[in-house]
């Protein structure tokens, strides 16, 4: 059967005009359905015509994705990587792969299908299978892998090119529909065979790709020149067996991909095998990974492919580390200053409490009872002068549930003997952090959930809004930090409890901070500190929205006063981070705050903005936006 919207667009849509203007996703499902449509295809068309694409920087940077949505793009398009101070992550995420024991029974399962479609197409159709591996030559043949215009027996008759390169671009072992199922299948068996032995064993271990594949070639016999054309060839056997749940295939097509990569890619991946989730080190449940060292193999096709490409962020520091880390010589650097009227920032580095306890979040001493409780001291004097909203960022949700943990159950100060000695009652107890806190506003928490999120987020507004006042409690590295702005008052304050390092044992970043090492001489303590500062930087960013904007930025944590620290910072926050801000205790820190937070609270005027902004006419004129440009370069 046929898609009738899909034909619909394919009869009349592809020549009909598009209204001019702004199009959301949702406006044309809208369009798409008022005119019968199909708006995943009509989506795709109007990118080839469309003068501005927004969107995920998956659909550019991910191969399989790129190929279907970002083919129709010229090489004179203009590309901008916007808040891309996590870029590098980005490419190494989409380049790489893991898989659970769950994934390869549902492989078995796959393949056990496929057998059955196969016999099934055999019986009703032998030619089709013929025209499913001609199809594959032809398709090889068009990207420049085999001369086009002669069938497969042509081309080992009277081909021009070598022996061997006919060889190696189709092997025979998987040229049959049949012979490449049971190929399949010998993949999948030995992988699940490597993760029974990784769970029986419970060690981990780590390879590289090559010795991955002498393992398989010699355990499995499986040729690694036939693995390269895997992905492509299961993808052609479902077209051909016109299979319309893909879904249903995701497994193999995941194991697919993982050994079309293993075999194509010999330098910067590493493949490594665990038997326990480092969350749950205790519950047996093993895990392989196909981890990406290199963020510039994803980025390289887009470099390559066009002329003109910007990155850019709020949080590019330091900004010479990126052209490292993603292998590109960059022809334009530039550092921008914030064009404030007034110093709408105010960061502060708050090194210990008011009884000298250091603030820090480092593993040996931040679950100590001493730490949590001079942070829950920080947070309600905090709550106590800070006006609207206030956002509290953690380390981790595992530290962050500790330590709430701990607010909720243990008083704030030791109980007061009665008048004959003996413990108070549990009624006059004193109150908890948290009771504390609610006494000013009321308090709201990030969860991994994105639904509970959500509605916490609406309510936390809600409360700014009728003049309540709310604390948000939140998760550096997590949803909120990296895509929600808490702008006027509904950030009138950020506050950093610790520093957002990564977890310094997880293998992936151990894999990774070696090969940079190796290959791009950034030792490990660079990129780590590096890395923590950016998220710093990002959380930070949430409190400031706009010119007429204004919030406190709080690094509570001791190692934010070291100078290796705040270099990496960016500019727009180091220009207001002056020596009177840093190493304070928390009493000083709060009576900064005040006089800071009453003086923004004066109105400013028109003709103060107009001073640092530019009006819709004056955006029009060239001359006079590079003229602004100018005065905000830094470097």
């Amino acid at each position: 059967e046929t898609c009738a919207f899909f034909e619909a667009l394919e009869a009349h849509g592809t020549d009909s005009a598009m209204p001019h203007g702004v199009h959301t996703l949702d406006e044309l499902k809208e369009l798409a359905r008022a005119r019968g449509w199909c708006p995943y295809f009509l989506a795709r068309h109007a990118i080839s015509f469309a003068d501005v694409v927004v969107y995920n920087y998956q659909y550019l940077l991910d191969p399989k994705i790129s190929g279907l949505i970002s083919s129709s793009l010229q090489r004179e398009c203009i590309v901008v990587f916007d808040e891309a101070h996590n870029i590098d992550n980005v490419c190494i995420e989409v380049m790489s792969i893991n898989f659970r024991e769950a994934t390869l029974l549902a492989c078995e399962r796959n393949v056990g299908r496929l057998y059955s479609e196969v016999a099934r197409l055999k019986r009703v159709d032998t030619q089709r299978l013929n025209r499913e591996y001609q199809s594959l030559v032809n398709g090889l043949a068009q990207s420049g892998a085999l001369p086009t215009g002669h069938n497969a027996d042509d081309l080992r008759a009277g081909a021009s090119l070598p022996e061997s390169m006919l060889s190696e671009a189709v092997p025979g072992n998987i040229r049959r529909a049949e012979h490449f199922v049971t190929f399949l299948q010998r993949i999948v068996r030995h992988v699940k065979g490597r993760l029974d032995k990784c769970r029986d064993e419970a060690s981990a271990s780590i390879e590289r790709p090559a010795r991955f594949l002498a393992r398989l070639q010699e355990e499995a016999n499986v040729d690694a020149k036939a693995l390269k054309f895997c992905s492509e060839r299961l993808r052609s056997l479902l077209r051909t067996l016109e299979v319309t749940n893909v879904q249903e295939y995701q497994p193999l097509t995941l194991v697919a991909e993982f050994a079309t990569m293993c075999a194509t890619y010999e330098h910067g991946f590493s493949i490594l095998l665990e038997p326990s989730d480092d969350r749950t080190p205790s519950l047996p449940d093993p895990v392989m990974q196909l981890c990406c060292l290199d963020a510039s193999i994803a980025i390289k096709h887009v470099f390559d492919r066009f002329q003109s490409v910007v990155i850019t962020s709020g949080t590019l520091s330091p900004i010479e580390l990126y052209p490292k880390l993603l292998k590109f010589s960059p022809c334009v650097v530039r550092t921008l200053t914030m064009s404030l009227q007034r110093d709408a920032i105010c960061p502060l580095v708050i090194c210990r409490a008011a009884d000298q306890t250091a603030l820090s979040t480092r593993f040996e001493t931040r679950s100590e009872d001493a730490t949590v409780r001079a942070y829950g001291e920080l947070l309600i004097q905090m709550a106590e002068c800070v006006p609207d909203g206030l956002v509290a960022f953690f380390p981790s949700y595992l530290y962050m549930e500790e330590v709430i943990r701990m607010w909720a159950e243990r008083p704030t100060a030791a109980r007061r003997p009665s008048d004959g000695g003996a413990a108070q009652p549990q009624a006059s107890r004193h109150p908890s952090v948290l009771d504390r806190v609610l006494e000013h506003k009321l308090v709201y928490i990030e969860t991994p959930d994105i639904v509970e999120t959500t509605l916490a987020l609406e309510n936390y507004k809600r409360a700014c809004d009728c003049g309540r006042g709310a604390v948000f409690l939140s998760v550096a590295r997590g949803k909120v930090a990296e895509g929600v702005d808490f702008d006027r008052h509904y950030g009138r304050a950020v506050l950093l409890l610790g520093v957002p390092f990564q977890y310094t044992r997880s293998r992936p970043l151990i894999s990774r901070l070696e090969y940079l090492a190796e290959t791009c001489q950034i030792s490990e303590a660079d990129f780590i500190t590096f890395d923590a500062m950016r998220q710093a930087a990002q959380c930070a960013g949430r409190v400031i929205r706009g010119k007429t904007d204004y919030g406190l930025i709080i690094f509570a944590d001791s190692r934010y006063n070291r100078i290796d620290k705040r270099n990496k910072l960016p500019q727009w926050i180091r220009t207001h981070l002056t020596d009177e801000h840093l190493n304070l205790s928390t009493d000083m820190g709060v009576c900064i705050s005040r006089r800071f937070l009453k003086r923004m609270a004066q109105p400013v005027s028109d003709e103060d903005l107009q001073a640092v902004s530019l009006t819709a006419q004056e955006l029009r004129n060239p001359v006079r936006v590079r003229e602004a440009i100018a005065r905000t370069v830094v470097s």
